[in-house]
């Protein structure tokens, strides 16, 4: 396993979120799957649906134990979006390498 720094971690996630973008994400269910986990990680959502076409995104967010609540919103900048959603604590690098992992993406020394 592959081990960066908190900076490469995040920079390498964003290199890989606009090349998931720029090569037609909606044809690649494996970045669709990468989009909804990073928008699940960070809202603590569960049932994330990306509408590509309308760039609208629709999710349960919780209001409670136990408790979700429906949420659509308008997303004209996907790539911007996923972006901010990226967050800096251990938990979400942990994640954010196991996605890179996944990937199989490597930085140059």
């Amino acid at each position: 396993m592959n081990r960066f720094t908190t900076p490469e971690i995040l920079d390498e996630v964003k290199n890989l979120i606009s090349y998931s973008i720029i090569n037609k994400a909606e044809e690649n269910s494996n970045f669709q799957t990468m989009h909804r986990a990073i928008v699940k990680k960070y809202f603590d959502a569960k049932h994330v649906n990306i509408n590509y076409q309308d760039e609208t995104i629709d999710l349960q967010l919780p209001v409670g134990q136990k408790k979700y609540t429906n949420i659509t919103f308008e997303c004209q900048d996907l790539e911007r979006f996923l972006r901010s959603c990226l967050k800096k604590d251990e938990k979400s690098l942990f994640f954010y390498q196991n996605i890179l992992n996944h990937y199989n993406i490597t930085t140059a020394a």
